[in-house]
């Protein structure tokens, strides 16, 4: 029987995440490649014309500024790859089932509580009901058809009516329809509720919803996604 090793498991290095943060933006963004090269040139562009409008002029001065403004380059271009890489994540998720579970158990922050598994689901069409409970009160999520989540949405609410009563109940619906939040602007629009609850009643609101809220072992988990797979890379 072979040993088991106790070496700690390798996590990719810095330039193998950008290497992979670049590829995944660039898949859904074909015009990244030529973006990235235009900041770089622009920031050594700007370098050099520092270098040269400051007296008295000398061309170690002007090669300074020139590496100062490539290494400003290399920063926005960063920054700038970071966010495309967040908007094709979210391309990727649109549409998909459980990405409303990975959105408000990943993005929301730390002022939040909230799990990447459904606390209602229809097992035949896949229409799931996420929740979340943190300083804006509690938020309810539907993923699917509005119009099939009514029972699944009402059943909810009666739970947090009987065990909170008082605390502010949101409901949101993703989606491009009216009344509907797209995927992306899901996690801002919950961030963004009034803030009504300490964090002392946030932990007695979980603690009442967790002791009347029935297992979902058993049910069916919406497949189709994977968020390791469809979560963009980022550097550290």
């Amino acid at each position: 029987m072979a040993a088991r090793s106790t070496a700690p498991e390798k996590r990719p290095g810095f330039f193998s995440q950008i290497r992979s943060l670049y590829t995944f933006t660039q898949q859904q963004f074909r015009f990244l490649p030529w973006l990235l090269v235009g900041i770089l040139v622009v920031g050594v562009g700007l370098g050099v014309l520092l270098g040269l409008l400051i007296q008295p002029v000398q061309w170690w001065t002007v090669l300074l500024w020139a590496i100062t403004g490539l290494l400003a380059g290399i920063l926005a271009s960063l920054m700038t790859m970071t966010r495309l890489s967040t908007k094709a994540m979210y391309v990727k998720l649109d549409g998909m089932p459980g990405a409303t579970g990975h959105v408000v158990s990943t993005f929301l922050g730390r002022g939040w509580t909230a799990s990447d598994t459904p606390i209602g689901i229809n097992p035949k069409t896949q229409d799931a009901v996420y929740r979340a409970v943190g300083r804006g009160g509690v938020v309810i999520v539907g993923e699917g058809a509005r119009g099939r989540l009514a029972r699944l949405v009402g059943e909810e609410r009666s739970k947090i009516a009987r065990v909170a009563h008082g605390v502010p109940v949101h409901v949101f619906y993703v989606g491009h329809g009216e009344g509907e939040v797209p995927i992306k602007d899901l996690a801002k629009t919950v961030k963004s509720l009034p803030k009504k609850l300490d964090k002392a009643t946030i932990g007695a609101v979980l603690k009442r919803l967790d002791s009347v809220s029935q297992g979902l072992a058993s049910l069916p988990i919406p497949k189709g996604i994977d968020p390791t797979k469809v979560r963009a890379p980022r550097p550290r």
